[in-house]
């Protein structure tokens, strides 16, 4: 989750069970221990691009860490401001703990993975039931915060952190409809039984990203969930096959490995970029919905395959793309193009809290 919001988030916990006198102690306490775990970005390796990936909402993401992380932003806060304005650390320690608290959980409603049993297990959580960046999550809460502070209310803060806990819910809710609807699209294809996971598009609980594999090819589609829902049919990709993709790849050398790290990572959605036969990508992220361009994929070399792998990114904004994502959230149609493509007429379930 973007910064703003863990802050937000870690400051409402505290505010809400502290007293009036100290609503402003218990969100700067809280603010810093909502965004403290992912300072673990700074654990990279110029040699192994892949190490940040490995360690990015691991250790300092896990339930049993939340103690000690707490524990160590409550002594960086009270050594540098507590002493001279005569903190209680107890004070200190407890809202930097419950700010700290909030912030694996909110990135685990994410889809990009959280070792929450860390060092038990590796299994990364992915809830996908709110976008990385959802203004609509993030300004009512930083709204309660900030008047929380101002008017010394701790009933404000009350208000914006169940409110974010409400608009997770609702988060739940919209993405078991959209796995719904994708399943119902999956079968008007011929494919049953199949395990559709749905993700929210860019700062939206309305349009859902919906990804299934079948027969050996990986179906991305956009759903627009509500009492009629919209489908915006996307494209499809072979998964990744080492041995027809990359023939040429040598089992056991450093890329054979940092593929399989990759593979780990985008809990295996890993497929050839059509436009480079060198690149492994992760199928789980594009900018629109109901295409396959990925964000970030690895860089292989078939000469130097005794080296790490390198790591791309991708922000190939094009103009209208923001358009786009506007047309599908409004339920219109995209273009003469895609309308003619669309998928044929089936009966689609409304939104349910099933």
């Amino acid at each position: 989750m973007d910064p703003l919001s863990q802050g937000a988030l870690g400051a409402a916990l505290p505010q809400s069970v502290a007293k009036s006198q100290r609503v402003g102690l218990a969100m700067l306490c809280g603010f810093a221990g909502g965004m403290a775990p992912d300072l673990d970005v700074l654990i990279r390796s110029s040699e192994d691009p892949l190490l940040f990936l490995e360690y990015h909402r691991q250790f300092t993401h896990s339930l049993l860490f939340i103690p000690f992380g707490g524990l160590l932003v409550a002594c960086a806060l009270w050594l540098v401001f507590g002493q001279q304005r005569q903190w209680s650390f107890k004070a200190v320690l407890v809202f930097c703990t419950l700010g700290y608290a909030t912030h694996a959980l909110l990135d685990a409603c994410t889809t990009y993975g959280t070792q929450l049993l860390w060092p038990f297990s590796n299994a990364r959580f992915a809830w996908n039931n709110v976008s990385i960046i959802d203004p609509l999550l993030t300004l009512p809460l930083l709204a309660g915060v900030i008047a929380s502070r101002v008017w010394r209310s701790v009933t404000l803060a009350r208000i914006g952190f169940c409110y974010a806990i409400v608009y997770l819910m609702l988060g739940v809710v919209a993405r078991d409809s959209a796995e719904t609807v994708g399943a119902s699209l999956a079968a008007s294809r011929g494919h049953h039984s199949v395990e559709v996971s749905a993700k929210p598009s860019f700062a939206n609980l309305l349009v859902w990203k919906t990804v299934y594999r079948a027969e050996g090819r990986f179906y991305v589609d956009a759903v627009r969930i509500g009492f009629n829902p919209d489908i915006y049919p996307g494209e499809s990709i072979p998964v990744l096959d080492l041995a027809r993709d990359l023939p040429w790849l040598k089992p056991g050398s450093q890329h054979a490995m940092d593929i399989e790290r990759f593979r780990w990572f985008s809990m295996d959605h890993l497929a050839l970029d059509p436009t480079s036969p060198r690149r492994v990508i992760d199928v789980r992220y594009s900018l629109l919905p109901n295409q396959i361009k990925p964000l970030w994929g690895i860089e292989l070399n078939p000469l130097r395959q005794h080296q790490h792998v390198g790591y791309v990114t991708t922000r190939d904004v094009r103009d209208d793309a923001l358009g786009t994502l506007w047309t599908m959230l409004r339920g219109k149609r995209l273009t003469d193009d895609i309308a003619e493509n669309e998928a044929p007429d089936m009966p689609l379930p409304a939104l349910t809290t099933n």
